[in-house]
């Protein structure tokens, strides 16, 4: 009975269309920028690139499509070549008198591949489109050099929109945003939930092993592989939390794993640059600044938690729920920041793509009034006009003094 439900569950997991980020490469097509797909590994990068490939064979068959995977084994040579052959191997490929749409997915593993974008990006007849799991692939310097000709589309993992697609899990969505916490929004780890939390789990060690063997360790120096986990875990458990290099530090010495500030501050930021964390900065509402202190980090999916950790799901709810609004929010490409406003805090302020500012205060519940009166008050004391939320797990909805109370279920599937 067991393996008919498993694949009467499978039947449901078909491969989805990414929409949203289709959408975009749609627009950006034949423009001249370097389309450049950047995410966490896994995250479902190279599945895009190909559901955009169909979309261009869908609107002309003859379409001359050139797609190289680094990491794949037919194409892993080139990863030991220069970047000047990698090039000609490409160029030897093109048609004359078409576009030739190329896609290069995890092209930082080529030596000196900024000289590739560019030589590319500068060729007549390519219209250029590349992936990268690491923010090596747009830092400071390839930055400047790409300046004008990159635009940069970043991909998460499922959303929980997404995830229902994915699933078919329609009937209790309560429950199944239970199981979206607990499993995450990987493609491949949630086809695997289908058979079984333990291969879910396994799947998200090796994906964050693999993570730090080929995007931190590769690149960065660390000292103590245990203290750099120290850290990881105690970024983990400390979502929706103001944190700094400081008391890490000082947490992990009284727990006798001394380690220094700086050193913290390297191991975040390798964990930033490699996408499983976001860091996100304070910004004064009243005094309109941005504050450099008490930042917050958010796990870019909360199956890392599960499997790193082996936390349940009741365990700090309204930070895990707070990290899932986070990442909608990324989705929706809306600008994210801390709210100071007085000695409150408000969880996020954003600014829309149309250009509006938006209050969101995020809580599991809010049934007893003691905590209700605790949420609306950072947002009871801006005296601005800008639009207040209070996003919480509650069924009943309503509005207080002019703060729209929504359910968080109903936001994320966009109701």
């Amino acid at each position: 009975m067991g393996s008919f439900r498993n694949l009467n569950y499978i039947r449901f997991m078909q491969t989805i269309l990414r929409s949203h980020y289709l959408d975009v490469l749609k627009v950006l097509k034949g423009k001249n920028l370097i389309k450049v797909a950047t995410g966490v590994r896994r995250c479902g990068k190279s599945t895009l690139m190909s559901q955009f490939q169909d979309v261009l064979r869908t609107e002309n068959e003859a379409a001359s499509i050139i797609s190289i995977n680094i990491d794949m084994p037919d194409f892993r040579f080139l990863a030991e070549k220069s970047w000047k052959d990698v090039y000609d191997y490409i160029v030897e490929q093109l048609k004359n008198n078409v576009t030739n749409y190329v896609f290069i997915d995890e092209v930082q593993n080529v030596k000196e591949f900024e000289k590739l974008l560019e030589g590319l990006y500068v060729h007549p007849n390519i219209d250029l489109y590349v992936t990268g799991s690491n923010a090596f692939l747009l830092s400071s310097e390839l930055a400047t050099l790409l300046t004008g000709r990159a635009y940069e589309i970043h991909v998460l993992p499922f959303s929980f929109a997404e995830y229902i697609s994915f699933t078919g899990k329609s009937n209790n969505l309560d429950r199944a945003f239970a199981a979206y916490i607990e499993t995450g929004g990987f493609p491949e780890a949630v086809r695997l939930s289908a058979d079984g939390n333990q291969f879910t789990l396994d799947y998200l060690q090796m994906v964050f092993n693999t993570i730090f063997r080929n995007d931190i360790s590769a690149r960065r120096s660390i000292y103590s592989e245990e203290s750099y986990l120290e850290v990881v875990n105690f970024l983990i458990d400390s979502i929706g939390s103001n944190v700094s290099a400081a008391n890490i530090a000082n947490t992990l010495k009284v727990n006798k794993k001394p380690i220094d500030n700086k050193t913290v501050s390297k191991y975040i930021d390798s964990l930033v640059e490699s996408y499983l964390f976001y860091r996100v900065k304070r910004y004064d509402i009243k005094g309109k600044q941005h504050l450099a202190t008490k930042e917050k980090y958010y796990l870019v999916d909360l199956g890392f938690r599960h499997a790193l950790l082996g936390k349940e799901l009741l365990s700090d709810a309204g930070h895990l729920l707070e990290n899932v609004i986070y990442l909608e929010l990324k989705r929706r490409n809306f600008q994210i920041w801390i709210g100071k406003t007085n000695n409150l805090e408000v969880d996020f302020v954003v600014r829309t793509k149309e250009g509006f500012t938006q209050y969101i205060q995020v809580s599991q519940t809010v049934q007893h009034p003691t905590t209700l009166a605790r949420e609306l008050a950072p947002l009871n004391s801006i005296s601005d006009h800008h639009e207040k939320l209070l996003i919480t797990m509650d069924f009943d909805t309503g509005t207080y003094n002019g703060i729209k109370k929504i359910n968080a279920i109903d936001w994320l599937i966009g109701k």
